[in-house]
């Protein structure tokens, strides 16, 4: 029993001995281990947000964390924390949820000098018309190279909200925000991450179609045409080029006009709300008839997600003659209505897409507008295409057609007049 009373003691005692050992080895981990700190530093701010903006100051609070200690040939995470934003959203519309990213560059100095690129993901909680602005994390990394104190300061940054740019720099020198402490020593680095590359859309080609005319023939199909916009937007005037194509079918002496625009030129940087935007264009009549025909397209019927491609709908309306002959049809003004604001594009320079030969029919179009059908008989149609207007024009925005409507808001859905909008760094400041 003795013996017994003796073993089991000892088992206790090795079992003790072995939890002191384990508590041991976890003392040593822990201080092994570098811990991480967080330091909070603020800087007077000068941020230029997109055209129609001017440029304003304000105040940045950010806090960086990083290790405090690390060894020569580690990388090291970084993370940017807004803890305010020198912005507020106007009170122009709502700021969906998901549409903002922000990134950065952070400069490292002191035994090791380099500039540390960050991005955060492009989360952010919907924001109300005056709402503060929420921002997401940036993270970054950097790969140590040499022994000593490495210090880290934040730099500019840039906001990109629903595929516009506002770019905000130091006005005064920023204090150093952490300090890793480097020490001599092996060890491998984890790779620096690739940033994930924006997605564009590859906009489908499309082959010009030719308009044929005849006796009894009914469908009618318009040339694409490159039209350059000239748009008046809730943030400054915007400039864009888009292909357009009016094709029509012929109902007794009327004619069901179709508008179609030809590319869809971008993902969706966010996702765009249904019943969000509504597109609207005044065709524009010439030759024998004169006057416009008003068409329309429905709003987008359900939400687009992010990275989606955004489809743009047709403009239809119906197309009375006022006049007999010759009619010409082209692109006119367009108009973009997105979540209570309205943005008007004119031709700087119109061109032909379709002609008909038309019939003078009662309450017809003849220097007025038409936006209703008749039931009286009309004439044969052509498709004779042409050009009107002055030999100016615009560059199309964008690689290859890519930036045709950017500017408009209504392939974005509403990017523009969102992204735009974003930023008014001052309280009571607003925009114009």
């Amino acid at each position: 029993m003795r013996r017994r009373g003796t073993a089991a003691g000892g088992r206790r005692l090795a079992a003790a001995g072995a939890a002191l050992v384990l508590s041991g080895a976890g003392v040593v981990l822990g201080l092994a281990a570098a811990p991480a700190q967080a330091a909070e530093v603020s800087y007077a701010t000068h941020c230029v947000p997109p055209a129609g903006i001017d440029p304003v100051d304000g105040t940045t609070k950010v806090e960086i964390t990083a290790p405090a200690t690390a060894k020569v040939g580690d990388t090291v995470d970084i993370v940017w924390k807004f803890v305010q934003a020198a912005s507020k959203n106007p009170d122009i519309i709502d700021l969906p949820a998901n549409s903002v990213q922000p990134s950065g560059v952070l400069r490292a100095a002191g035994a090791q000098t380099a500039d540390v690129a960050l991005r955060g993901p492009r989360e952010n909680p919907a924001i109300p018309k005056g709402g503060a602005m929420v921002l997401s994390d940036m993270k970054g990394s950097l790969k140590l190279t040499t022994a000593g104190e490495v210090t880290l300061t934040p730099d500019a940054y840039t906001v990109n909200a629903m595929s516009t740019d506002t770019k905000c720099t130091p006005k005064e020198t920023v204090q150093k925000a952490a300090t890793i402490q480097v020490t001599a020593g092996g060890g491998t680095s984890t790779p620096t991450p690739t940033p994930t590359p924006t997605r564009t859309a590859t906009p489908t080609h499309t082959a010009t179609p030719t308009a044929t005319g005849g006796t009894g023939q009914t469908d009618f199909t318009g040339k694409e045409v490159q039209i350059p916009y000239a748009c008046k937007t809730p943030i400054g005037d915007k400039n864009a080029t888009s292909p357009v194509q009016i094709n029509a079918r012929k109902t007794g002496g009327s004619y069901g006009l179709t508008v179609q625009f030809k590319k869809s030129v971008m993902d969706s940087p966010a996702e765009i709300p249904k019943d969000s935007v509504k597109p609207s264009m005044e065709v524009a009549l010439g030759g024998a008839d004169k006057g416009t025909v008003h068409v329309e397209g429905p709003a987008n019927a359900s939400p687009v997600k992010a990275g989606d491609p955004i489809e743009i709908p047709d403009l239809t309306g119906t197309y009375k003659p006022g006049a007999s002959g010759s009619s010409t049809l082209s692109p006119g003004v367009l108009t973009v209505k997105a979540l209570g604001t309205t943005t008007t594009c004119t031709p700087v320079k119109t061109e032909v897409s379709l002609t008909l030969d038309t019939t003078e029919q009662p309450g017809g179009a003849a220097g007025g507008t038409s936006t209703s059908g008749g039931s009286a008989s009309g004439g044969s149609a052509s498709g004779t295409s042409g050009t009107t207007g002055d030999d100016g024009g615009l560059a199309e925005t964008g690689a290859s057609g890519h930036g045709a409507l950017k500017a408009l808001g209504l392939v974005a859905g509403t990017a523009i007049l969102l992204g735009g909008a974003v930023f008014t760094f001052l309280p009571g400041r607003r925009t114009r």
